[in-house]
């Protein structure tokens, strides 16, 4: 196998060669933006980042290297380059959400996160694309273009995280951060093969993170082990004064117990996440991962969650409910695009929406407002509420019956073909039915690659109580380190 690039490397590895000076982080930036620049020169583009940053980014990383040759100690995350999402705002880069009505526009102000990652050390390399104001599950309703999955540049990346995804998959970047809805990191994970984390909802602030749907957004971890997603939950994650949403609970570190194993852990199995008509492939790799868990010491035990039918209805009864609040703001006279020839304001609130959103937002927006109208509202919105309780609830009472943590599928499919499900957004929605009730529920969990099916990796999907990520990890990495399997050269 080839020597892996600077930007394949882990953080701990990339850590421990910065620090010893093996490593400059001037080459690791030199490495980072040559290897996005080959990924939009070979073959169809792969179009994983919208921007990238200055030199204002050259300036930090010379200062760096002095600080490093000095012998100073710096942050955790000191000098490895990280890609940011195009929904979370940063300083000096463009902020867009993949939408035109967004295009060109900087935030004033920066997204707790990308402060936290900045205070570590790091180096913001730009922003990753995604689908419109994260709605849609391959990053093909970007207005910037659709990502192109690095293991075969015919087939999405999954989504809305697909530009982070592939970004860490290509090698692009080590690091990268998402955000997830109903499944936007983790199924993103499992089409290009990497780890995915979506923390319990208030574990990460969202101060900065524009909102997609309010109740189930959560920012997490794109990388390429279950350490370096444990490393970055410990930056990013905390209390935040400017998120009334985001919980005063402690931030262990993540990474410290992830070796202390997992005899006697019980894994839940529900059996509605392995339907019969399950991709034989996918159930078939799912269960030698189960096994592997019980090899491991672990306990299985066969559980139900009666309500997961629902979860799809409900949760985009509520997602587009929230987005059509949300999105209201967009509205020609305060940011963003306006159309200047429209003749009233009238006009520009429809002539400048009409222009500036793709069609699967403007799909959302009229479910979502439809949903929240006057007389549909309870039978609607306020039913899906109901029923997301009672698929929180199934989980509760899985974990009161000593359940630890719950092994599923991440996706019913693998990466599906650019173009494929544009025009069917039912089967499009479908994507999401393995993911969508741990936003409902709040709950922390994780996708990591467990095998492949013809050349196209396949992701299992790891869910546990809420606020217990070490448990998560813990297994997470058990599971990681009994698969072990080396991962195909891109080029290959």
């Amino acid at each position: 196998m080839e020597t892996r690039r600077l930007t394949e490397l882990t953080i701990g590895e990339l850590r421990d060669g910065l620090r010893s000076r093996r490593v400059r982080a001037a080459d690791l930036l030199e490495a980072a933006l040559r290897a996005i620049a080959d990924s939009q020169a070979e073959g169809p583009a792969l179009n994983a980042f919208i921007s990238l940053a200055g030199d204002e980014l050259a300036e930090q990383v010379e200062a760096l290297d002095r600080a490093l040759d000095g012998g100073e100690e710096l942050g955790s995350l000191a000098g490895i380059p990280v890609a940011i999402k195009d929904n979370i705002c940063t300083r000096g880069l463009p902020t867009t959400c993949g939408s035109k009505i967004l295009e060109g526009y900087v935030s004033p102000y920066e997204a707790t996160v990308v402060r936290k990652l900045r205070a570590a050390g790091a180096l913001i390399l730009g922003k990753t694309n995604l689908d419109e104001f994260s709605m849609g599950s391959s990053t093909e309703n970007s207005g910037f273009g659709p990502t192109r999955n690095p293991w075969d540049r015919e087939r999405v990346p999954g989504g809305s995280s697909g530009g982070s995804a592939a970004a860490v998959a290509a090698g692009l970047a080590p690091i990268a951060l998402g955000s997830d809805t109903g499944g936007s990191i983790r199924q993103p994970a499992s089409f290009c093969g990497v780890v995915g984390l979506k923390p319990t909802y208030g574990r990460v602030s969202r101060y900065g993170l524009v909102a997609f749907a309010s109740s189930l957004d959560q920012i997490g971890p794109l990388t390429r082990t279950v350490e370096d997603a444990a490393l970055l939950l410990s930056v990013i994650g905390g209390v935040d004064r400017f998120d009334s949403t985001s919980a005063d609970v402690p931030v262990p570190d993540f990474s410290g117990q992830l070796d202390v194993g997992i005899e006697g852990v019980v894994v839940g199995v529900p059996r509605e996440y392995f339907p019969d008509d399950l991709d034989h492939g996918i159930a078939g790799l799912c269960r030698a991962a189960v096994e592997r868990l019980a090899g491991l010491g672990a306990e299985l035990r066969q559980i139900s969650l009666p309500h997961t039918d629902y979860a799809i209805p409900a949760y985009y009864l509520v997602a587009n409910a929230e987005a059509s609040s949300n999105l209201a703001r967009y509205d020609g006279v305060r940011y963003g695009l306006r159309v200047p020839s429209a003749a009233s304001t009238a006009a520009v609130y429809r002539e400048s929406r009409g222009a500036g959103f793709g069609a699967e937002v403007k799909r959302r927006i009229m479910l979502g407002t439809y949903g929240l109208s006057a007389g549909y509202y309870d039978e609607y919105y306020g039913r899906a509420q109901r029923v997301r309780r009672l698929i929180a609830q199934d989980f509760e009472q899985a974990f009161a019956q000593g359940v630890d943590v719950v092994f599923t599928p991440t996706s019913p499919t693998v990466a599906f073909r650019l173009g494929e499900r544009v025009d069917d957004p039912l089967q499009m929605y479908l994507s999401d039915v393995f993911t969508v009730t741990v936003n409902l529920a709040r709950l922390p969990a994780i996708s990591i690659p467990i095998g492949w099916i013809e050349g196209l990796p396949v992701g299992g999907q790891l869910l546990a109580r809420r606020f217990d990520e070490l448990t998560l990890l813990r297994v997470a990495s058990a599971l990681e380190r009994s698969i072990a399997a080396s991962r195909p050269d891109l080029g290959a």
